[in-house]
């Protein structure tokens, strides 16, 4: 089922829209949610994990609303949320912050517990179940992000830059896994970072303003690069054409 935008609006001040009559829909698969600093993209991903509610429009999995209170307790545990920061739990294992937050979205304690160890082997991170979770690096720190938004049976995770600060390694091992979760679990990957598209997502939006200024496969945003740019940079060049820079 598509995550949709239609017709909405936000803002954090009167008079200063965010999002003015957005509409977009996210396609299935792997989708890199590209865009400067202040552009709307964590807003947006906000506004799709049910954090925050539109001023007008509606935002729907599916026939589920995430405004409607018959359906938000279903949408919140089929869109899984990883904002910029993930914090640890205090005195909490690894296995028992996955746990934690399966209990937090609707599922029995017993239930979210076995779920719990199946998520974080999804995520690499069975061998540290045990290990309190204040200990883990900032790359696992994410991983049990994910594992938290997995053991929902979430269809939809929102990652909104989940590489920043992370070392190259780190990030080699988190697109790695987002490559291998997304034949199964559709991703949207907030960033204003280019490389790599090609091996990991299989469709590109630009954001830019609070309006799409691109949206189409991998194969279609390198075709917006001029002609003669070498193919490391194509990625830059074509993001670069369609952006008028950080608000």
């Amino acid at each position: 089922m598509p995550l949709r935008f239609t017709e909405c609006s936000f803002a954090y001040r009167a008079g200063v829209p965010v999002l003015d009559g957005l509409t977009l829909e996210f396609p299935a698969g792997c989708t890199v949610l590209l865009g400067p600093n202040g552009a709307g993209k964590s807003t947006l991903l906000s506004l799709g994990a049910s954090v925050l509610a539109p001023a007008s429009g509606r935002v729907q999995l599916g026939r589920m609303c995430s405004t409607d209170r018959r359906h938000r307790g279903e949408y919140r545990r089929r869109v899984g949320w990883l904002p910029q920061n993930v914090k640890p739990v205090p005195s909490l294992t690894v296995r028992e912050q996955a746990a934690y937050a399966g209990w937090l979205k609707g599922l029995s304690r017993s239930d979210a517990w076995e779920r719990s160890a199946r998520a974080l082997d999804q995520v690499r991170l069975a061998e540290l179940a045990g290990r309190r979770s204040h200990e883990l690096s900032g790359g696992q720190m994410r991983r049990l992000g994910i594992a938290q938004s997995l053991i929902h049976d979430a269809q939809v995770v929102l990652l909104d830059e989940p590489t920043a600060g992370l070392d190259p390694v780190q990030r080699g091992v988190f697109r790695e896994l987002v490559a291998e979760l997304s034949e199964s679990v559709s991703f949207v990957v907030s960033t204003h970072q280019t490389e790599d598209l090609a091996d990991v997502y299989e469709s590109v939006i630009v954001f830019d303003r609070g309006q799409v200024a691109f949206q189409g496969t991998v194969r279609d945003f390198f075709a917006r690069a001029p002609e003669g740019v070498p193919v490391e940079r194509r990625a830059e060049s074509a993001y670069r054409g369609l952006v008028r820079g950080e608000v």
